[in-house]
């Protein structure tokens, strides 16, 4: 199943699941909007066929959808009870921090085992160092923001541009470094208003004749259109504009590396319910598979690279 928000390469992964499964001789059913799928038994029988020629596409063919009835003793207990109905030995849930929580609680009150498979643009999951979808979300952002850039360039604009990743500020972090951004303003940092202005300030004296910010949407000080108010107030040389990408990360076919990287993940995960694994997330690490207990992967802080963080400050300059 798919679960939470959709992220590009899902349907890589599902069709990587499928035929690890069938290469077994296993049955496999798709559960049609996650947990809510799940508890209404709205189950699809599925095989190699079921999953041709959707390797390049975004979104989910099993949709997804988030459950406010799973979060209630009662809605899980009624999911149980569809899949002991359908005769499932075993759970493989494609999702982020929400998705993987709920199977956590799920696993601790029954006995079905659960394969996590991190897929979310945010990268935020401890356990691997990429997420299904993250590699796509930063390169439409990246490709976005090169479209900005030539307003700027021939107005001598001051852009401030949000882009998506929750509380997380990988998308923005990566975005930040591929445009060749003046500041990058993440959640994980915090965010000085005079600094900026100075920075601004100094950018001037070097003649430069235009600015971009990127701005993850997670900002503790707050998203791109009140940081631009709050420059705006301290500094009017550039004429300044604010760009929100939103959901256009969401969508758009996988990039090669998402498409690999949700094959591999997915036949990890059938794998590794196959050698007895369970209610761990299987992720990249070190570009080697890894497991990690749902428990840890939802409550361990994955914190930015500092390098980068670095490196991202001093190519500003």
């Amino acid at each position: 199943m798919t679960s939470g928000g959709d992220a590009p390469g899902m349907n890589a992964c599902i069709r990587s699941v499928v035929r690890s499964a069938a290469g077994h001789k296993l049955l496999i059913d798709g559960i049609i909007r996650g947990y809510e799928g799940m508890i209404n038994g709205d189950f699809q029988q599925m095989n190699t066929r079921t999953v041709a020629n959707i390797i390049h596409r975004g979104g989910t063919i099993l949709k997804t959808a988030r459950s406010e009835v799973f979060k209630t003793p009662e809605g899980r207990q009624q999911a149980y009870e569809q899949l002991v109905a359908a005769d499932v030995d075993a759970v493989v849930a494609i999702g982020g921090n929400g998705t993987f929580t709920g199977a956590h609680i799920f696993s601790q009150e029954y006995n079905i085992p659960f394969i996590g498979i991190p897929g979310t643009i945010d990268n935020d999951l401890y356990g691997t160092d990429y997420t299904i979808g993250f590699d796509t979300a930063v390169n439409t952002a990246i490709e976005a923001v090169d479209k900005i850039r030539d307003t700027a360039d021939s107005h001598d604009r001051l852009f401030f541009i949000e882009v998506m990743g929750r509380d997380s500020g990988y998308i923005a972090l990566n975005t930040g470094i591929g445009v060749g951004a003046g500041n990058i303003l993440l959640p994980e940092t915090h965010t000085d208003i005079d600094e900026l202005v100075n920075a601004l300030k100094i950018g001037v004296k070097r003649k430069k004749l235009f600015n971009l910010i990127i701005v993850a949407e997670g900002n503790k000080s707050g998203g791109a259109m009140k940081i631009a108010e709050e420059v705006d107030k301290r500094f009017n040389h550039y004429e300044s504009k604010v760009a929100i990408i939103g959901h256009l990360q969401r969508g758009g076919a996988p990039t090669g590396l998402d498409r690999v990287l949700a094959s591999r993940l997915g036949f990890s995960a059938v794998e590794a319910l196959l050698s007895g694994k369970k209610n761990v997330m299987v992720g990249i690490v070190n570009n080697e598979v890894a497991y990690t207990p749902l428990e840890e992967a939802i409550s361990k802080e994955k914190k930015l690279n500092p390098y980068l963080l670095k490196m991202a400050e001093v190519l500003a300059i």
